[in-house]
């Protein structure tokens, strides 16, 4: 009796794994993005002046951007604005006065499955829309002119980007080593967890091969990408990169904080 109820029991513990494991694999599109879609043919409502185009992938849809102007006397460059994993532009668009206040117009997409884009949501499929709103924006910028912006989940696509393609400087708002790295302390019980996972985005290694300036925020009271994970990008920097740490700032309020204020104004105004 005593070896079947340890049988059984060793049975449950494996099921669970099991399920546990499959739910990370399965379901993981839902933890690491949170969309909220828009019907194509509503327009967004900002205070700023904007215009919204769509960039078409063959035949697997579109990716909507949000290109926030300002008066051509005035235009100092162009920020290339890659945001967080929630809902859509307008989750975001709050943040584009830090930039255009200071002459710079900011583009902003909607990613993959978010708002009114309609390209299926992957990994590659967040690189090439970046790649092609490069593209875009090359025709009327030079590089020297175009700053990458990446924020959370986007720092990844903003390094991976930066990699590839010239720019003035690549600025990270609470970045992370990688996915991997992120997940292996919830998943220490398996053993190849990295494999587990659909998106990679490793930031460190793609930080190795970025000529441009770069620039960190990062808050030591962030509780959705520790403050320790993000340290590691340090080990990628080259001379001149530089980690600007908030003192108990967290996952969402940097930009709440003067010290991140004067210095992305520094940054801008250089």
């Amino acid at each position: 009796m005593k070896k079947k109820r340890i049988y059984r029991i060793a049975v449950i513990i494996a099921a669970i794994y099991c399920l546990v494991g499959a739910g990370l694999y399965f379901l993981q599109e839902k933890i690491f993005f949170h969309p909220e879609a828009v019907a194509a043919g509503i327009r967004y409502s900002f205070p700023e002046p904007h215009t919204e185009t769509d960039l078409t992938f063959d035949d697997e849809g579109s990716v909507h951007l949000v290109q926030f102007n300002v008066p051509d006397s005035l235009n100092k460059g162009l920020v290339l604005y890659f945001p967080g994993n929630m809902k859509n532009v307008t989750h975001y668009a709050r943040f584009v006065p830090a930039f255009t206040k200071k002459g710079y117009a900011v583009w902003m997409p909607d990613y993959p499955g978010f708002g009114k884009s309609t390209v299926p949501l992957s990994e590659a499929a967040l690189y090439e829309m970046s790649l092609q709103i490069y593209k875009l924006a090359r025709t009327h910028y030079r590089p020297d002119q175009i700053i990458i912006y990446g924020k959370s989940i986007g720092t990844g696509i903003a390094s991976q980007l930066a990699s590839v393609r010239d720019c003035r400087k690549l600025i990270l708002e609470t970045p992370y080593n990688s996915i991997a790295s992120l997940a292996k302390p919830y998943l220490w019980m398996y053993p190849y967890s990295s494999s587990l996972l659909h998106f990679q985005f490793p930031t460190c290694d793609y930080l190795l091969k970025v000529t441009a300036p770069v620039t960190v925020f990062h808050g030591t009271a962030d509780r959705l990408i520790p403050y320790s994970n993000a340290a590691m990008l340090k080990q990628a920097f080259k001379p001149g990169d530089e980690f600007i740490t908030i003192e108990g700032g967290d996952h969402v309020n940097l930009n709440s904080y003067p010290l991140m204020q004067h210095k992305l104004d520094s940054l801008l105004m250089q």
